[in-house]
């Protein structure tokens, strides 16, 4: 037998109150050391958050993570004492796209953790216009989906606006059923955003065919609605919504189509300061002659360089003309690329790196 299977209750409560006070002991110096650090970087343009350092500290912890306590948990666990660490560093200020609730605010959650000041702002321009003033740390938008492909007009915005990508993360969009406790049988009315319900009709159609489906701004909103009235409705949104708002989850994964992710952008007034790297992403625009495009693709392919997304826009004023977004594998701010960059410069009639920062996992995972 196990020593801790020949323990009674009471001394295994006993041993756990002890390790927590071992456990709090630790935390504090963790603190002491994080305001150190923060005490060092007071009043310099050093950067608080530190994607790769993160990415750094938590894969290490699950290298030498010995057993009992699942990957997952100790990352959730981390996430949070990151959080602490950095706001008692400086607090930060996070816009998103709002209300609270939406899937901007839990991808918020998932990276940031809950010891970042996250502010919702009512449109994409609100959040590139925030942090390019300064008036917000990072902002967090969504680039574009599995499914439905790039949301174009942050691509546009970032045209527009001086700010740059600090990090990536991949959120899974699941949706959720939620009522005030209704059986699915009695729903007449089912709220959510538009593209969320369109992402459910399949599922929605088969379990609730009388149902009317009304398209409101926000999956959040929807939510707020159900918890305020009374009567055989619904709301499709992010199951935690439940959690807000005091709602029961009906049904999970009701999405038609289960592998269904969003990449997310951290970005904000200024490039990345890390030293490690390994994604860039560009935007440019070239000259109007024959080849001019395939030049480019020519220098970063003789550079050995791979091309994992390109996408043209029109060019804001400009009829019939096109900038160009693309991620490439690697850190192209490296001095090695200098002369790299130089290149694509000459060749393109704007050029600008949008940031160098480290790949997020494309399970969601922060390692």
């Amino acid at each position: 037998m196990s020593q801790s299977s020949t323990k009674n209750l009471g001394d295994l409560r006993v041993e756990i109150d002890s390790l927590d006070s071992e456990i709090l002991e630790l935390l504090n110096k963790r603190a002491a050391a994080s305001l150190a650090v923060g005490a060092i970087k007071a009043g310099s343009s050093d950067q608080i958050f530190k994607p790769f350092r993160e990415q750094e500290v938590l894969r290490g912890l699950i290298k030498r993570n010995p057993g009992t306590l699942p990957p997952e948990h100790l990352e959730a666990i981390y996430r949070e004492i990151i959080s602490s660490s950095r706001r008692l560093q400086r607090p930060e200020r996070v816009v998103y796209l709002g209300p609270e609730g939406t899937f901007s605010y839990f991808a918020g959650l998932q990276h940031m953790g809950r010891q970042a000041d996250l502010i919702p702002k009512n449109n994409f321009e609100d959040i590139f216009v925030a942090v390019s003033k300064g008036e917000a740390d990072l902002g967090i938008i969504p680039l574009e989906n599995s499914l439905k492909g790039t949301v174009g007009q942050n691509v546009d915005l970032f045209m527009r606006y001086p700010v740059f990508i600090q990090a990536e993360l991949y959120h899974r969009i699941s949706h959720g059923l939620m009522t005030k406790g209704a059986d699915i049988s009695e729903i007449k009315t089912v709220y959510s955003h538009s593209k969320a319900l369109e992402q459910c009709t399949g599922w929605l159609r088969a379990n609730m065919p009388g149902a009317e489906l009304v398209s409101v701004e926000s999956t959040a909103k929807a939510a707020q609605m159900v918890a305020e009235n009374d009567g055989p409705i619904a709301a499709v949104g992010h199951v935690k919504l439940a959690n807000l708002f005091g709602l029961h989850v009906a049904a999970e994964a009701i999405e038609d189509l289960p592998d269904n992710w969003t990449r997310f952008l951290i970005i904000g007034p200024r490039p990345g300061q890390e030293d490690k790297r390994d994604k860039t992403s560009l935007l440019f625009t070239t000259p109007d002659r024959p080849g001019a495009l395939v030049e480019v693709l020519n220098e970063l392919s003789g550079h050995d360089i791979n091309m994992t997304k390109l996408e043209s826009r029109p060019a804001l004023g400009e009829k019939w003309k096109y900038m160009f977004f693309v991620d490439l594998q690697g850190d192209l701010g490296a001095d090695e690329h200098a002369s790299l960059i130089e290149d694509l410069k000459g060749r393109c009639l704007t050029f600008k790196i949008l940031g160098c920062y480290p790949a997020g996992a494309q399970d969601g995972s922060k390692f």
